[in-house]
């Protein structure tokens, strides 16, 4: 196909009319499919299905009762194999439910009621904020927009968030009392944050003594097609006499079953402390026979680690479905871009300005559901209107096969319809 947005305005319309006669083809299918999230299909979770029998004692390694109260914080077999699987000391992790999401937002709740480290509560500061690396995952969003504090887009590259704008913002406000950070096959973009960029987050300078790193590792052990390897931020931070400053984050979500996995939050042993004081009041325990049967199921944390390359396996297909599709109908149009992931959960593309809502409210009139354009913007406003992110995990190959094929009409529909206006 001839670049189309070289195309001429007669050769427009006339690539529009062929378009929309495929889109009514689409449309006569009736599909309803689903690719708004990114869930696990019925496939991968059958990967873990051993879990629901793993459980073959109630007792801990120590001869506690599980199924009765107490242990706070997790127990310390549970502890032990997310110290080996992340290189994180046990002493500086808790373990929680199932949910890392959870685990956020009560840690960001602390900090506006209570305040950490002897520093006022930030319900208290005036004008607070946070920064947002941008295209990023919404859930961050909607809990920094749920809290009331002002979110402030940074730029994000393949390294992770511009640097340069990061270290300049939190410098010069009091204000900014925190980042999000998606360090590896970061939600959508699939960056992976380099040593340079890992170095100066927990160097920076920052204006508020209380700054805090939210490190959402959501996908650190997801890799697809080639394995990452993270610097330890603790240890960067540590070196720096910043160690407080790093609040960590990760789950089993998706390595098990989301609904019924384990998550965790790791910090400093002086944040930790803190943090259980308010536990103490708010909870008697997690879920300690789901921790024990996370840990007679999969024994090592080598195990999680061969468990995911079978998962890699059972992706890959999936992504190289997208990806190829993506090439044969949109490479060389100029109407879409996109960047192939490492690993991760999504694939991330942008239309030309003006065109995601289009793209995702003629893919939805057909009968396939995406993620809101606007979703991985702070406020749900991406200030191009061009980025969308692509879920290729939950529908069959089948599913996906048709899905992808009417995502790139409806791409090559709103880009058309963008240059016609654009022309007069």
């Amino acid at each position: 196909m001839k670049k189309v947005t070289e195309m001429t305005r007669e050769e427009l319309l006339e690539l529009q009319k062929e378009l929309q006669k495929q889109y009514e083809d689409f449309k006569a299918q009736g599909l309803k499919l689903d690719m708004s999230r990114g869930k696990p299909a019925a496939a991968q979770l059958d990967l873990t299905n051993g879990l629901l029998t793993a459980l073959d004692d109630y007792h801990t390694e120590s001869g506690l009762d599980a199924r009765n109260y107490g242990v706070l914080d997790g127990i310390p077999e549970a502890k032990r194999l997310f110290s080996d699987l992340l290189g994180i000391p046990a002493e500086k992790i808790i373990v929680g439910g199932s949910s890392s999401l959870n685990l956020m937002y009560d840690e960001m709740m602390r900090l506006m009621l209570f305040g950490t480290q002897g520093e006022k509560p930030w319900k208290d500061v005036k004008g607070i904020k946070f920064l947002c690396p941008s295209p990023g995952y919404d859930r961050h969003f909607a809990v920094t927009e749920d809290m009331g504090i002002e979110m402030i887009p940074v730029p994000m590259s393949a390294d992770g968030p511009d640097m340069d704008v990061v270290e300049k913002m939190a410098a010069e406000d009091e204000a900014i009392k925190g980042i999000w950070c998606v360090p590896l096959h970061s939600n959508p973009l699939g960056a992976c944050y380099t040593d340079e960029t890992v170095d100066r987050l927990a160097s920076m300078k920052t204006a508020a003594k209380d700054f805090r790193i939210f490190w959402d590792n959501a996908y650190g052990v997801h890799h697809i097609y080639e394995e990452v390897t993270l610097k330890d931020i603790f240890k960067a931070a540590e070196a720096c006499g910043n160690e407080d400053r790093i609040l960590y984050f990760f789950s089993t979500s998706k390595i098990t079953f989301p609904g019924a996995g384990l998550a965790i939050m790791a910090a400093s042993v002086s944040n930790v402390a803190e943090i259980k004081k308010h536990m103490t009041v708010q909870t008697i325990g997690y879920d300690k026979l789901n921790q024990l049967r996370h840990v007679k199921y999969f024994k090592t944390a080598d195990n999680i680690r061969a468990h995911m390359r079978k998962l890699g396996d059972a992706l890959r297909p999936k992504f190289d479905m997208v990806l190829n599709t993506l090439e044969e109908e949109l490479g060389g149009t100029g109407l879409a871009s996109w960047v192939k992931p490492k690993g991760g959960y999504f694939i991330a593309l942008d239309t030309l300005p003006g065109c995601a809502k289009a793209t995702v409210a003629f893919a939805k009139e057909a009968g396939v559901v995406m993620t809101g354009a606007g979703a991985t913007y702070p406020y749900k406003k991406d200030p191009k209107d061009s980025n969308i992110r692509i879920a290729p995990t939950y529908p069959t190959p089948e599913e996906l096969d048709k899905a992808i094929h009417l995502f790139c009409l409806c791409v090559k529909m709103s880009g058309v319809n963008e240059l016609l206006k654009q022309r007069g």
